[in-house]
């Protein structure tokens, strides 16, 4: 049963692990990887020369850190939420609906959050016009689309990621929450000492798996909802690799970038379970 996925692993993951020489080289296609010249840290030197890379660098840490403040509990509450409806009818449909944006792609979330806020067929702009009669420009403002670029991404994950949290509440003795109830404990107390705790193990593991992709906005929800006006906080280090990779053919200095993000996400998962391993709650 596990060859599948060591062969996937093998195949996509840990093979392709050799291509990263071409950091160190000045790759080209006619030379191939072994071909090429080596250059060392030419790249680097390169790289952390441009301005560019500063603003790129910091614009993917605020994006990731914000995501991750806001949008990491948001499942956990949505779990422990679920764990409380009794009516089995109505779990499972606000269950459906809130499972199915994960099965839908980014373009067509793109599409949503156009139809919705776009400035001159919006929805919201439709009202807004009606009532001040100037619409407002919620994806051309850096700090409107910022907000509406985690919106839509807690939106689209949440469900599906509380289901994890469900499971991991299935795993709690029924039997305390009777003795909490008999001794007087409220249903707030009940999911501040009994619930979470329980759940406690899980919400780390995730946590250290997520701050390990704190490098990693992910390209798809960037590049469907970005623009022009709004680059200076759009630009981020997936949407670097595609345009000087892909469109420019600078291969061996998008992987020097590539590489560079994952270290610093190799040094923050280490850094968070060594702080885990402090409260007992470590990976490994």
């Amino acid at each position: 049963m596990f060859l599948p996925g060591i062969v996937f692993l093998l195949l996509f993951k840990y093979i392709p692990m050799g291509g990263l020489v071409i950091a160190f080289k000045e790759y080209n296609m006619y030379d191939g990887i072994l071909g090429s010249p080596w250059v060392g840290m030419d790249n680097f030197n390169m790289l952390f020369n441009q301005m560019q890379t500063v603003t790129i660098i910091k614009n993917t840490l605020m994006l990731s850190v914000l995501s991750l403040v806001i949008g990491f509990p948001v499942p956990i509450a949505l779990a422990i939420m679920l764990n409380e409806v009794r009516k089995a009818w109505f779990k499972k449909s606000v269950q459906t609906l809130l499972y199915l944006p994960h099965f839908f792609s980014w373009v067509i979330v793109s599409g949503i959050v156009l139809e919705i806020f776009s400035l001159e067929s919006g929805v919201i702009n439709h009202w807004i016009t009606r009532l001040t009669g100037e619409p407002f420009p919620f994806l051309y403002e850096p700090g409107s689309w910022v907000a509406i670029f985690i919106g839509s991404g807690i939106w689209k994950e949440m469900g599906f990621s509380a289901i994890i949290y469900l499971a991991a509440l299935t795993t709690i003795d029924p039997h305390q929450y009777e003795s909490a109830s008999l001794d007087g404990a409220t249903k707030w107390q009940q999911i501040r000492y009994i619930t979470i705790p329980g759940i406690m193990p899980t919400i780390v593991l995730l946590l250290i798996l997520s701050v390990g992709k704190v490098m990693d906005v992910g390209f798809d929800p960037v590049f469907m909802l970005q623009n022009e006006v709004v680059s200076n906080v759009s630009n981020v280090i997936s949407t670097y690799i595609y345009t000087f990779g892909l469109q420019r053919a600078q291969f061996s200095l998008t992987t020097a970038m590539g590489l560079f993000e994952n270290l610093v996400g190799l040094i923050l998962v280490l850094t968070a379970n060594q702080i885990a391993r402090k409260f007992n709650q470590e990976l490994w």
